[in-house]
């Protein structure tokens, strides 16, 4: 059985840089594209960041082009969500997820995600 575990969330000021990592028992994840996903307080989840396997297709919704770099260590099994420059609308519950880049689909049941709270 599939367990994704999120880590990396906290409180941060706007304007600050936080971390997120992902990682996966139960599933290699250099296999697959992996996608970062969020859901705010009262709103639906959505999608963050999108990379393959290879790191050669990456995707970002447009609110956080230009803040947030997603990456993979395969060899870690592990994949990575740099956000800088922090806004309050960034507020969220952060998920990873292996996925399908298109049509954009989700594989596996979402673990607990990691708390990110943006104080303004």
């Amino acid at each position: 059985q599939v367990q994704l575990v999120e880590s990396g969330g906290g409180l941060v000021q706007a304007g600050g840089s936080l971390r997120l990592s992902c990682t996966a028992s139960g599933r290699t994840l250099s296999s697959y594209a992996m996608g970062w996903f969020r859901q705010a307080p009262g709103k639906e989840r959505e999608f963050v960041a999108a990379i393959n396997w290879s790191a050669t297709n990456i995707y970002y919704v447009d609110s956080v082009k230009g803040r947030f770099t997603i990456s993979r260590d395969n060899a870690k099994n592990t994949v990575s969500l740099q956000m800088n420059s922090l806004k309050s609308e960034d507020t969220a519950v952060y998920y990873c997820n292996t996925i399908k880049i298109w049509p954009r689909t989700v594989l596996d049941a979402w673990g607990q995600g990691t708390l990110v709270t943006v104080s303004s």
